[in-house]
């Protein structure tokens, strides 16, 4: 019998797809990597109609991501010019989940392979990186045992239909995939290397671990902050408006409109006060009703619905996708990621509509479009993705969490919207003279609420509509005053308005626009404010000056829209590979060759907004070259200043404490050691600023603190202070943490298993010239105080194996016990 691959995006959806294709009649197994699994079951295979095995399993996102090789990713050596023109390689996305190790177990001996992955340009590429990885397995992979399925919901109907129509997967649309991920690294490699290097050597006060640079992520970051400059450029302008309230004969206190609206002119604004204050009655000159219509919206797509999330909803467009993506796993709306707003004249509106009639939210709403009849769809964008975002299942409000429930309501209430009749109102207007001067009475009444009924946010109140008068009538004057007023700047873009701009101008895609809000945002450029508006920082205010001040096509759109074409142009097969790439990178790299010869131009920006590194940090521990106070400087990214050298060492950036460890010194270079802690319940080690900047040894990367130096002598290192190999780990050494009394542990030099051993004693110490002689381990020494021993018959102290001394072992975590019997010796 043959055997079929088939493969998802993500284990809950490959759950779900073989679900329906089984009829829940699968068997089903971990996969050896522990994060995937394999749902197995046999059936008739469309493409050729014989009787299968299906395998049916999943991948986590993108199996490879694109880097540079291990040695142009030292900072300190490359050039980022070089960036533009290195080798690049495929490396695992995730290492550690073994995915093409994976994928090729499962594809052994399999005839065909069905790729399920999401239907869009990522969808694509993670296609042919499935392929990669299983082109060694299968016993044959070209065109007719390769195939695509194309779906956009997980409903039973939709996934069925996507099986029995499978395609052949989009190698165009991948490789523009393929050419973004280069450009975006090179691109924002370069730039991003050379002025974090470049401004955190000099400033101290950035509080950003990157000064990054991105294609998209500037430009999105420009359009902040050129509204922010709107703001504060904007001088204000006085004026004055003329406000007159009236009564009816019915009591009932009405204001007009000025004809005029305002005044710039004092003086001429008191003539027309004077004018009308003595007035007692103004007059009914003319009235109008006009029949109007307010427009049902258009089918949902993504950008629509992250605008709404993040103005309607209180969530950002990140949070709302991810949200989305739930929903759609879980089969409650189709795919949530599409540009198009026009619905496939093949598409049965009325069978989602009917879906929902038997809810309680808009249940009877459903009911009377079916009894009525639907609305014909106004007319959209096909984009020829996907179709737009609309509800597959109906649900119930206790089945969805807060959040979930809040877009999956919007979401059925926007189609039904969309099928619904445009409200329908009139509008009143009455036109009324007092002194002289003109006035407007406007209203608005409701005859056909249409769309308004199901979407109620939008609908028109009844405080919109005014008392009914006629021409004529005369209507008592209760007061006039003049107000005075001033013009005011806009308010700061909110992430709805950003989105707007993104889209306009091209910048991002559906799926990347809230990958770069939220990178801005993450790097300390902008501040998330009431009302969800985007506040840029100082810092990013200086960044987005600093490029206009040197090449303003590094933060304008236009560049990087006129890039989206080239890589559109890719997908559609119109345009070459190399060519796009290789034209785009010469243009950024003769831009980045610029911009390093006029970086003084922005770095005079910074001088003004931000502290020199000297200036910054409060004195911490002493420098091994010239015995000065080094400054500790707390912003990110936080690290050690000397200002007699002039140099800066790295310290660990994780949350935690940093102090003096006991004033002792590193034998290598005389610099005083320091003690990182992250608390009782986390990780801590001894580190030379030095060293931990400049690796002494081979095999020491930077980064690595003194359980990692392998010194014969060092009091500090892992000769001294190792105990044995990690409980957990392949490559680690468990090492005591010499300054964590009373609550002594043993931590892992590689990776995060803690130990916790002999707490309250009042010294533990290693026996580093002795092993036990059953597990070679070293032994260990420790001391209690008088009274406080936990040792049998109180004794004060005990040397032994921490595995093989019963004594010893009892007093070791019992929750680490159980894994340390398994791996003893280091």
């Amino acid at each position: 019998m043959k055997g079929v691959l088939m493969v998802a995006e993500k284990p809950s959806l490959a759950q779900s797809i073989a679900n329906i294709l089984s009829n829940k009649k699968c068997d089903y197994r971990k996969g050896f990597n522990g994060a995937c699994a394999v749902n197995e079951w046999q059936g008739k295979f469309p493409p050729t109609g014989e009787v299968v095995k299906y395998k049916m399993t999943s991948v986590c996102g993108h199996v490879m991501s694109i880097d540079f090789p291990g040695k142009f990713n030292n900072w300190d050596k490359v050039d980022p010019a070089e960036l533009f023109s290195c080798p690049t390689e495929k490396k695992e996305a995730t290492a550690k989940l073994k995915m093409p190790a994976f994928l090729a177990s499962e594809a052994k001996g399999c005839d065909y392979i069905v790729l399920w992955l999401d239907c869009d340009k990522e969808g694509e590429n993670i296609c042919f990186e499935v392929l990669d990885s299983v082109r060694s397995s299968m016993r044959k992979l070209d065109r007719s045992t390769v195939f695509r399925a194309k779906f956009s919901s997980i409903t039973d109907k939709d996934i069925v239909a996507a099986m029995n129509h499978l395609i052949e997967p989009d190698e165009n649309q991948s490789r523009s995939v393929d050419a973004r991920q280069e450009l975006d690294l090179r691109i924002g490699c370069a730039f991003t290397r050379f002025q974090t290097r470049f401004f955190q050597g000099k400033y101290g006060d950035l509080d950003s671990s990157l000064i990054s640079y991105g294609p998209c992520q500037t430009p999105t970051l420009g359009f902040c902050v050129d509204r922010h400059d709107t703001i504060t450029n904007h001088k204000p302008e006085p004026f004055w408006v003329l406000q007159v309230s009236v009564d009816t004969k019915e009591d009932k206190r009405l204001s007009l409109e000025w004809e005029r609206t305002r005044c710039f002119d004092r003086e001429v604004a008191v003539m027309f006060l004077q004018m009308v204050k003595g007035q007692t009655e103004a007059t009914v000159t003319s009235v109008t009703t006009k029949e109007k219509q307010k427009e049902r919206p258009i089918a949902l797509n993504t950008v629509e619905l992250m605008r709404v999330a993040s103005s309607g909803l209180g969530m950002g467009p990140a949070h709302a996708m991810m949200i989305a993506e739930k929903l759609y796993i879980q089969g409650y709306i189709s795919y949530p990621r599409t540009e198009s707003t026009q619905y496939a004249d093949s598409f049965d509106l009325k069978d989602v509509v009917k879906q929902q009639q038997h809810t309680s939210d808009w249940g009877q709403t459903c009911k009377d479009l079916l009894a009525g009849g639907l609305s014909k769809p106004r007319k959209g964008h096909d984009a020829g993705d996907h179709p737009p975002i609309t509800p597959c299942r109906a649900v119930s409000r206790g089945e969805l969490d807060g959040e979930a429930w809040k877009l999956y309501d919007y979401i059925v209430r926007h189609f039904l919207g969309t099928v619904s009749s445009n409200c329908k109102y009139d509008q009143t207007t009455a036109t009324l003279l007092c002194g002289g001067e003109k006035f407007l009475l406007t209203g608005k009444k409701v005859t056909e609420p249409g769309f308004t009924g199901v979407m109620t946010w939008q609908a028109i109140s009844d405080e919109e509509s005014i008392p009914k008068v006629s021409q004529g009538d005369r209507l008592t004057v209760k007061d006039v005053k003049l107000a005075d007023r001033q013009t005011s700047p806009p308010g700061y873009l909110t992430e709805s308005d950003l989105i707007t701009l993104m889209e306009k101008h091209g910048v991002g895609t559906d799926a990347s626009i809230p990958v770069h809000i939220n990178n801005i945002c993450t790097r300390n450029y902008c501040t998330v404010e009431s009302g969800r508006r985007l506040v840029p920082t100082s810092l990013g205010i200086v960044l987005v000056h600093g490029y206009l001040k040197i090449d303003p096509d590094l933060v304008k759109p236009t560049m990087r829209g006129d890039v989206e074409k080239q890589l559109d142009l890719i997908a559609h097969g119109k345009a070459n590979f190399e060519s796009v790439l290789s034209h785009t990178l010469e243009v950024f790299k003769l831009k980045f060759l610029y911009f390093v010869k006029s970086i003084s131009g922005m770095d005079q920006l910074f001088e003004v907004s931000f502290s020199s590194l000297a200036d910054s940090g409060r004195p911490f521990s002493r420098c091994g070259k010239c015995r000065r106070f080094m400054k500790l400087v707390e912003a990110k990214p936080k690290r050690l200043f000397c200002p007699v050298c002039d140099e800066t060492y790295n310290v660990p950036q994780q949350n935690g404490a940093l102090k003096l460890h006991q004033e002792l010194k590193c034998p290598l270079d005389d610099f005083e050691l320091v003690y990182f802690s992250a608390g009782a319940k986390g990780k801590s080690f001894v580190f030379c600023p030095y060293c931990y900047s400049n690796p002494p040894f081979p095999g020491m990367s930077g980064g690595s603190n003194c359980s990692s130096c392998i010194h014969p002598t060092c009091l500090h290192g892992i000769n001294s202070l190792g105990v044995s190999g990690c409980v957990e780990c392949d490559t680690g050494v468990l090492v005591l943490d010499p300054a964590s009394i009373p609550k002594w542990k043993l931590v892992c030099n590689k990776c995060d298993v803690i130990v916790r051993i002999f707490e309250d004693a009042a010294k533990v110490s290693v026996l580093s010239e002795e092993c036990c002689e059953e597990c070679d381990s070293q032994l260990v020494k420790v001391e209690y105080k008088e009274g406080k021993s936990k040792l049998p018959k109180e004794r004060i102290s005990q040397e032994g194996c921490i595995y093989c001394d019963q004594d010893l072992n009892q007093l070791v975590e019992k929750s680490q016990a159980v894994f340390l019997k398994g791996r003893r010796g280091g």
